[in-house]
Parts: structure tokens; C-alpha cells; sequence
């Protein structure tokens, strides 16, 4: 059961639960090293060996077939297709408001100054799989790299005990673009992708969320390739006062903590009476759910209702705990976001649930956890392009310039670099 709590006496614990680490296992560390130094050796044979290993899964081959993939687009249900493309649409719309362009600042004929906006050549996305695959995560991943303009986009997810990956998650791939697919997850497909094996290509940079050994194997080859973040079990925050409706707020709780059971809800009230309806909407609800025994427990250890003295400490908190989703459930919620500073995505009123953001309304649903949202942003075009520095002086230009700029490089005692200046200034 979701337990009630203090918002003054035990805030701190309420914190703990969002910064609470995927990264503090050796043991799990130690397994990653060697998965990753194992694929970097024997390329394809590890992976398949691993694969065998961990998913119980003997492939024959580790690329999905242009068969498979037509197969897919055969067998998906047209609903959910047109569902699929209805969301490309939204996602695609929002993302290419994101598109930064090249610019340039000049001072006559003698100094030229500029930014160039160039796309990663080649992307790696991680789609999870296990108890769940999501076409979700490969269109939010997918579509602002091709926005971006990344020439090749490779996908790796985990197949299923037949071989098979869910027809959903190929169709979406394939109406988004996506260059290539693979039958393959955990660490072993992270390797595949920061060191290039005899099937899969190297790529320069790796997104997408995952298991622990996903998520760790992204830390270890950050610095080789580039990553998007470091995702932890996902989290919601949902600010409500009195009147709001427990039903929506129960359902929203469960949403969230039927992704895993390390997944955290949270709702931060001023309403003791509010919290106790939630608590017993909340069981309620359990009982017709069939990912029910993972969201019981996920409420169970990282789920908090949090009682406050009034509703500028509700914002307060919120702040502090800088969640990845914010639902605000408040009268004056058209103003009340005003008030939040650190968030991954704010979700406004009572028909805009999380879910609504998760799959369909446009923006990115790869956010920062565990607190990071202090300082760091959605998954967007931004994370696929490269940014280059352009600069031109004229021998003028480097004449007027050049008293500051040797003066500077001394005082650091960098003489070569005034020396650099010098030789083409002082005739």
C-alpha cells in the first residue's frame, strides 16, 4: 500500500526514494566489463552468446530482414497503425520547431564569426524489450535523429524467445526511416554499438533507456561514443489540492508504477482528507490491472502521498524533488506551473495525464531522472547535431587584437601561443 507521510518530517526520505541509484552494484559493474570487453574481442560471437545467455534466445542471424519487416506491416492491426502514424505526426511536429540553424556575426571584411550546425553521421537507439516493447520509445528516439538530419539511424532491441520482435515496434521503425535493426539488447548491444562487430556497424552516439546493464554499459563507453543520459526507473509527481479527483490521481500512480518495480509515485497534497481517498482508490484499482503484482510493489517501497501545510509548500517540494513527469492537479494550474523550476515534462490539468505524453501529444518522453532534472533536458533534436565553431581574422583584425591577446596567453604562461601571435604581427 501507498503510505502517507510528513511533508516537513520526511522530505528526506521522500528524496531518497528519487535519487535512489541503479549504479551501486559491483557485482552488476563487474559483469558489464566483461560482457563489453568480450564483444569488443569476438564481435558477433559474443553477442550471440550472450544473447543465448541472458535472453534464452538462439538466433541465427542478428538483422531483422526486410521479410520481417513487411510481415510486420501485414500482421499490425490498422488501428493501431493509424494510431502509430497520428503520433509520428505530433512528435514530428513538436520537434521541428527544436531545429537550431547555422549563424554568423561579422565586423566589416575583417572578422567573421560563426556557429555550424552539423548532424551525427551515424546513431545507435536502444529499444527496450523483456516485459514490455515500445513502439513509443522508438518513435521519440527515432524522429528528431532524422529530424536532425543523422544519415544513418541503427535500432537494437531484444527479441522475443522466438526470434521475434513485436510488430508494433517494426512498423514504426520502418514509417519513421530507421536504417537498420537488430535482434539484440542488454550490454552486449551497447558494446555492438560503441565498437562495431562483423554484423553491426560502430555508431558515434547511443540513446535510449534501459535495464541496469543497459544503463551501466552507457556509463562505461561514455567518453567512446557519445550518450543521451544515464536513465534511472522512471517517476512521477502529481500536485493536487482539495477537490482534485483520487480516481485520476490513483490511475495516474498506477500508470506509472506499473513500468517496473523500481518505478516511483508520488503525490504531494495539502488535503489529509484528498490522501486518504487516493490511498483507497489506489487499492482499489490495483485489483483490475494485469501488470498489478509490479505496480503494488513499485507503490509499496518508491510510492509516497506527502502531506503539506499549504500550497507553497507543495511547489516547494516539487523543486526540490525535481521529478522527470509533474502533474499538476490544482484549481489554477494555467498559473501554477509558473511556479516550477525543475522539472522533466509538467503535465496541466486533469485531462492531461502522463500517459498523454508518453505516447501521442509531441514532445520528447526520454526525460531526466533521479533529480536530474536541476540541470538537465528532455531527449530533442539538439542531442543528434554537432555545433562547430567558425572564425576568420584578417591580418588587421589580428594586429588590433594582438597586445590582448599575447598579454593574456603570458600571464598564463603559454609563450608559445604568444609567440604564435607575435611572428605574424610584429614586422
Amino acid at each position: 500500500m501507498i503510505q502517507i507521510y510528513d511533508g516537513k518530517k520526511d522530505i528526506d526520505k521522500i528524496e531518497s526514494i528519487l535519487t535512489r541509484s541503479q549504479m551501486d552494484s559491483k557485482d552488476v559493474l563487474l559483469r558489464v566489463d566483461e560482457i563489453l570487453e568480450e564483444v569488443r574481442i569476438r564481435g558477433d560471437e559474443a553477442v550471440l552468446d550472450f544473447t543465448r545467455m541472458y535472453d534464452q534466445n538462439d538466433l541465427n542471424t542478428l538483422k531483422v530482414s526486410r521479410e520481417e519487416i513487411d510481415q510486420a506491416k501485414d500482421n499490425i492491426d490498422e488501428d493501431l497503425r493509424n494510431a502509430i502514424i497520428n503520433a509520428i505526426d505530433n512528435i514530428t511536429a513538436f520537434h521541428k520547431r527544436q531545429v537550431r540553424e547555422d549563424f554568423f556575426m561579422a565586423e566589416g571584411e575583417d572578422i567573421l564569426l560563426g556557429q555550424l550546425i552539423s548532424p551525427i553521421e551515424r546513431v545507435g537507439i536502444y529499444i527496450p524489450g523483456g516485459t514490455a516493447s515500445y513502439p513509443s520509445t522508438v518513435m521519440m528516439n527515432a524522429i528528431p535523429a532524422k529530424i536532425a538530419g543523422v544519415d544513418e539511424i541503427i535500432m537494437v532491441t531484444p527479441a522475443d524467445k522466438d526470434g521475434k520482435i513485436r510488430d508494433s515496434v517494426l512498423v514504426a521503425a520502418d514509417l519513421i526511416g530507421v536504417s537498420e535493426i537488430y535482434k539484440v539488447g542488454g550490454a552486449q548491444a551497447i558494446g555492438a554499438l560503441c565498437f562495431g562487430t562483423e554484423t553491426i556497424p560502430k555508431v558515434d552516439k547511443i540513446v535510449g533507456p534501459g535495464n541496469i546493464y543497459v544503463a551501466m554499459a552507457k556509463r562505461k563507453v561514455s567518453g567512446i561514443v557519445g550518450i543521451d543520459m544515464i536513465a534511472g526507473p522512471s517517476e512521477v509527481v502529481i500536485l493536487a489540492e482539495d477537490g482534485a479527483n483520487p480516481t485520476y490521481i490513483a490511475a495516474d500512480l498506477i500508470a506509472q508504477a506499473e513500468h517496473d518495480m523500481r518505478a516511483a509515485a508520488i503525490v504531494v497534497t495539502n488535503s489529509y482528507s484528498l490522501a486518504e481517498k487516493i490511498q483507497k482508490e489506489t487499492l482499489i484499482q490495483l485489483l483490475t490491472l494485469n501488470r498489478s503484482k509490479i505496480a503494488e510493489k513499485s507503490l509499496t517501497d518508491f510510492g509516497a502521498i506527502i502531506i503539506t501545510e499549504d500550497r507553497e509548500e507543495m511547489f516547494q517540494i516539487a523543486n526540490r524533488l525535481a521529478p522527470e513527469h509533474l502533474e499538476i492537479l490544482t484549481k489554477d494550474y494555467l498559473n501554477d506551473f509558473k511556479k516550477i523550476r525543475n522539472a522533466g515534462a509538467i503535465f496541466l490539468g486533469e485531462y492531461t495525464p502522463e500517459p498523454v505524453g508518453d505516447y501521442y501529444a509531441g514532445p520528447n518522453h526520454t526525460l531526466p531522472t533521479s533529480r536530474t532534472a536541476r540541470f538537465s533536458s528532455p531527449l530533442g533534436v539538439d542531442d543528434f547535431c554537432k555545433k562547430t565553431s567558425l572564425l576568420y581574422y584578417s591580418k588587421d583584425a589580428l594586429i588590433k587584437a594582438s597586445r590582448d591577446i599575447m598579454n593574456i596567453a603570458t600571464d598564463e604562461g603559454l609563450t608559445g601561443h604568444a609567440n604564435s601571435i607575435r611572428v605574424r604581427t610584429e614586422e
